[in-house]
């Protein structure tokens, strides 16, 4: 008479997710131009999760086992049900993982672990309604991509476990494993912003674009919309918007990934590059809020994939040479020159020198104080090259608005390495 309070809450909320889940796929199945079968929607989802709980439940109290049979002969069931079925009434691989998957969210919420089977829920129910969505954008990937993307994850996951976790050359500067580890680093986050741009389509919002692009490469979009604003003056000011907002997000992008790699190291860094970011964050601010500007469709600019082997190959080998210099002058202790290959680097890659900085407080060699400045002079030097990139090759509106907005970025991050 103990059991059934104790079994009702798990039923109830096992049953809630169920049909969450069972909603979606229902929904999903009814909007699709041919549907493929007519098997599993709400009812059978709910009916699976409640089939978890209570297997769970028995095979706790009673049959040793009885979860684990009923897991198998579920498996067993959607798989026959698949190859065997009417052709009208047949499951898919999608349709057979969510059941499975509702199954094993009713086990979890009965063994008390509600929070990965809401996430598991949740997940579930994303990949179940964005499959159209998913499907058309998996359609804009070119055979370029797909070769390029291949190529990096075969090198990564079959050279990085292999290759020496060790320091070669003057000051051990060249570490192959940790080389190759920065360059995946870099690179997902660069492809990230890529498949975002790829996600938004050709035409998105003017301010969407600038975030995604920041993320993939603020030079890169800077340089596209600079040259758009010559060919349609008209959306100069839209174009400026985006530049901006590019830029802001990378600075952004490294405190994330100091933060990521060197907490101790994000402690000093943090403020200096928020008050960089402020001018940019209260430009955006003015525009939507203030002036409450509404931000047209633009074309994507055209970004390479950063998982090009070529393109990773030429981050692997600036980003070896930036550590050697970093760690012969960290060594000399001159301090002026340590500035000067953070300002030269920084003019055309920020992340070589905040990576090969981060390397540098690892091993002892920089106080986190000092690479905290050192990564801000990067970040000053590379705002510095895109406000020249703005101002060579944009129209005089987007001149005037990114030179305002990144003026004070620039004077920003000066204060911040005098205060600092």
């Amino acid at each position: 008479m103990n059991t059934m309070p104790e079994i009702l809450p798990s039923l109830i909320v096992s049953a809630s997710l169920g049909a969450l889940i069972g909603t979606i796929r229902q929904w999903g199945k009814q909007h699709e131009q041919r549907p493929k079968d007519g098997f599993a929607g709400l009812r059978t989802f709910v009916l699976w999760a409640l089939l978890g709980t209570s297997s769970a439940f028995i095979s706790d109290r009673h049959v040793t086992g009885a979860f684990v049979a009923t897991l198998l002969l579920v498996g067993v069931h959607l798989i026959l049900r698949g190859v065997f079925g009417r052709i009208d009434f047949k499951i898919g691989f999608t349709t057979t993982a969510a059941s499975l998957l509702t199954f094993l969210v009713g086990g979890l919420v009965y063994w008390q672990h509600t929070q990965a089977a809401v996430v598991l829920s949740a997940i579930t129910m994303l990949l179940l309604g964005l499959k159209q969505p998913i499907h058309a954008w998996t359609r804009k990937f070119t055979e370029a991509d797909i070769r390029s993307t291949l190529q990096f994850v075969a090198i990564t996951g079959v050279i990085l476990p292999i290759v020496p976790n060790r320091g070669f050359g003057p000051y051990e500067a060249f570490n192959p494993y940790s080389m190759w580890l920065m360059v995946v680093l870099i690179s997902g986050l660069g492809f990230v912003g890529y498949l975002l741009m790829r996600f938004i389509g050709t035409r998105a919002g003017i301010a969407l674009t600038g975030l995604v692009g920041g993320l993939a490469s603020s030079t890169a979009t800077t340089l596209a919309f600079s040259r758009r604003s010559k060919e349609d003056p008209g959306a100069s000011a839209g174009y400026a918007l985006a530049v901006v907002l590019a830029c802001t997000v990378m600075l952004a992008r490294v405190a994330a990934v100091v933060l990521t790699l060197r907490r101790e190291l994000f402690a000093y860094v943090w403020l200096p590059l928020l008050l960089m970011s402020l001018p940019g964050i209260a430009a955006g601010f003015w525009v939507f809020f203030v002036r409450r500007s509404k931000t047209e469709p633009v074309e994507a600019p055209q970004l390479t994939n950063p998982l090009r082997l070529g393109t990773a190959i030429k981050f692997a080998a600036i980003y070896g040479v930036v550590t050697l210099v970093v760690r012969a002058v960290a060594e000399s202790e001159v301090t002026r020159g340590l500035f000067a290959v953070s300002f030269l680097s920084g003019l055309t890659d920020v992340d070589a020198i905040t990576l090969s900085t981060i390397d540098a407080v690892r091993t002892g060699n920089l106080a986190e104080s000092l690479a905290a400045q050192v990564i801000v002079v990067a970040a000053v030097a590379n705002t510095l090259t895109k406000l020249v990139i703005a101002l060579t090759l944009g129209a005089p509106l987007l001149q005037r608005r990114v030179s305002v907005v990144l003026g004070v970025t620039l004077v920003a991050g000066l204060l911040a390495l005098w205060i600092w």
